[in-house]
């Protein structure tokens, strides 16, 4: 069986945006601050649209923002 992750470049992408805040992209789409704070942990994955919505804060494409991987485990 495989698990799946969604990891993001979220933090870094903020800091190259001039430092910008959680508070100031949870703004930008329309989300609390700590949504944007699970999301950069990786606690908690977006819909499509507000992937998207991050995506365009940063004018970059999605892939440049998320990246999908599989990860192999065997199931005990």
């Amino acid at each position: 069986m495989k698990a799946t992750k969604v990891s993001n470049q979220i933090r870094t992408l903020r800091f190259h945006a001039d430092e910008m805040t959680q508070q100031d992209l949870a703004t930008r789409i329309g989300v609390s601050r700590q949504t944007v704070v699970a999301i950069e942990k990786a606690k908690y994955s977006p819909s499509l649209e507000l992937a998207f919505k991050i995506a365009r804060v940063f004018e970059v494409p999605l892939e440049t923002v998320f990246s999908f991987e599989e990860e192999q485990f065997i199931a005990k």
